[in-house]
């Protein structure tokens, strides 16, 4: 039996058995502005969580066999999206990123980045899927056999092939400042998932982090304001910390041809804030 669990929509968790949604949680957040531009989705619930899960697996086989690997830009200012562009720019070498199917991975095809990480978000369990695993390279894998999640055995797994200039994504503040300390300030780290965040942890992250997504985190966003950041997005902002992670966004603004979000409109955030 192949299974994945999810944190999405709204940090509901989802388990998905063999193709099916076997199980949905009651969301924390109830509004997204970005599901509402997207999909039109106007409350995040347990039904509304089930059918756009559903709809992934239809339309881009998430968490099965038939799982689509590659693929366009999908959102503006996503982290998948900014990723692309900066192996595209040469600014970095490899992206380190978790996902269905393959677990933590070392990628280095911008549109295999956006295939893979581009329409998930907080993978907490799965398993090898074997479409997955050819695309992506079991080599790339922190382990073929089990997909395993281990973004610091994949940031290692990045530096032992060779690469130098490497990106990171992680949820966890502790997982970043272990990467400090073993990897130094040369790899990119970047913040996501950063809904429910705690206070002291928002601080830390902004310390630590490169580029930071907002998500739904009332911490995140609060901590921002104090913080010397570039900020793309009124919706779901993306702040570029580091002089680094603000030369990315930078870079993914020119290509759209918009400006840094400088607060002349008003933000529209996820309801409510956690």
């Amino acid at each position: 039996m192949s299974k994945h669990v999810m944190e999405c929509l709204g940090m509901s968790r989802v388990t998905i058995e063999d193709g099916k949604v076997v199980d949905v949680s009651e969301p924390k957040v109830k509004y997204c502005p970005l599901f509402k531009k997207v999909r039109n989705i106007d409350e995040l619930n347990v039904d509304t969580v089930r059918e756009n899960i559903e709809y992934r697996i239809e339309h881009f086989g998430m968490c099965c066999e038939n799982r689509q690997t590659e693929m366009d830009n999908f959102l503006s200012f996503g982290i998948s999206e900014i990723l692309c562009l900066a192996l595209k720019n040469h600014k970095i070498d490899a992206a380190v990123i978790a996902a269905d199917g393959c677990g933590t991975a070392v990628i280095t095809r911008p549109k295999l980045v956006q295939g893979m990480g581009g329409r998930i978000s907080g993978i907490c369990e799965t398993e090898p899927i074997p479409k997955v695993v050819e695309a992506v390279g079991a080599e790339n894998m922190v382990d073929p056999l089990t997909a395993k999640i281990d973004m610091i055995d994949g940031v290692g797994l990045a530096y032992s092939k060779g690469y130098k200039k490497v990106a990171v994504t992680t949820p966890s503040v502790k997982d970043a400042q272990a990467m400090r300390d073993i990897f130094g300030s040369d790899l990119t780290i970047v913040g996501v998932h950063t809904s429910g965040m705690s206070e002291e942890d928002a601080k830390t992250a902004f310390d630590l982090f490169d580029i930071i997504t907002a998500c739904a985190s009332k911490f995140i966003r609060l901590e921002s304001k104090k913080r010397d950041v570039l900020t793309a997005g009124n919706k779901v902002p993306v702040y570029g910390v580091s002089s680094f992670g603000k030369d990315l966004i930078r870079d993914k603004l020119k290509e759209l041809g918009k400006e840094p979000y400088d607060g002349s409109v008003p933000e529209e955030p996820p309801i409510p804030l956690i």
